[in-house]
């Protein structure tokens, strides 16, 4: 049986929804790393930023009804999955990939999601045929349908992406592989393949350059004949002196990635560096299991944290 709902599509036509029918409303095409959390980082008032970013906003109000028992418990188990080598120690590298892992629940979420729908045969690993069938099924079965989408375009695009996040090249994805396929932009080794797709999406004329005119295009469209907003114009300034930096008048593909994939300030490595640091009483750098529990309200919450967050709250009345 094939699917009706077909994620990407649905994705790809929302997209084309949102660049036509807001014709002033900036549309954005930059990939910004999120905040760890939405609090301020103030250990001198609490801990919850740092419980944040290390368990992610969700997991880390679970630990707020446990005892401290029971949260340094699961604070143990934790550390056994950051050790990733099993040497006996949390290293800043080990931290830092933790902490973009669970600030990323989400997009696995998503993928687990979607995993079951197109994992057809139950073998735990999605073919590329299996998710063109799914995907594409209809437009297998009647290759020119009247709704505008170019699907042999859009499915030699999937392909090429598939391929891409495919790392040992046996034309099926593992699940790492396949989020990597769905969420490109969070993994160092699809970027080439964000900045590709990027550019085809502007390029209009197909010289393999994004110009100003179609760099202002893809984010504005002149159709209504209005008056261009203020963001236009600003953004015709930033596309002269800092999009086009060898000022050719054009953004190559180097420039592209400059400008969607900037390499913003590294929250996760920031607090795996504060976290080591604050924890680390032999000072060599690394953490032990204990060194972590010692420190485990740092980490994370239980009832005692809560509590007396509570008491404080009770004072300032």
């Amino acid at each position: 049986m094939k699917m009706e709902i077909r994620p990407l599509l649905m994705c790809f036509a929302l997209c084309v929804v949102y660049a036509t029918s807001k014709p002033t409303e900036k549309k954005e095409r930059v990939h910004h790393d999120a905040q760890l959390s939405s609090k301020e980082h103030d250990d001198g008032a609490n801990f919850d930023y740092d419980h944040d970013a290390f368990l992610g906003e969700e997991e880390a109000k679970s630990f707020d009804d446990l005892t401290p028992e029971e949260s340094k418990n699961r604070l143990g188990k934790i550390v056994d999955k950051i050790d990733a080598d099993e040497d006996g120690f949390v290293t800043e590298a080990e931290l830092k990939a933790w902490i973009k892992k669970a600030q990323k629940k989400y997009i696995y979420d998503n993928v687990d999601r979607q995993w079951k729908d197109f994992d057809m045969n139950n073998d735990g690993m999605i073919s590329w045929d299996e998710y063109k069938n799914i995907t594409y099924g209809t437009y297998l079965d009647d290759p020119e349908p009247d709704d505008g989408y170019n699907y042999k375009q859009m499915m030699a695009r999937d392909e090429r992406r598939f391929k891409m996040a495919d790392g040992n090249g046996d034309h099926t994805a593992n699940k790492e592989e396949f989020t990597a396929f769905l969420h490109p932009e969070e993994y160092e080794h699809m970027k080439d393949i964000v900045v590709l797709e990027t550019m085809e999406d502007i390029d209009k004329n197909g010289d393999g350059f994004i110009d100003l005119e179609e760099y202002i295009g893809d984010m504005y469209n002149h159709e209504d004949e209005m008056d261009e907003p203020e963001w236009v114009a600003t953004e015709r300034e930033q596309f002269s002196e800092f999009r086009d930096k060898n000022k050719d008048g054009k953004m190559d593909q180097e420039e592209t990635m400059d400008w969607i994939l900037p390499a913003d300030y590294d929250h996760a490595e920031a607090e795996a560096k504060h976290l080591v640091y604050e924890s680390d009483t032999d000072k060599d750098g690394k953490l032990t299991k204990e060194e972590v529990l010692n420190k485990y309200d740092l980490f994370v919450g239980s009832q005692a944290t809560d509590f007396g967050e509570a008491l404080v709250r009770h004072d300032e009345f």
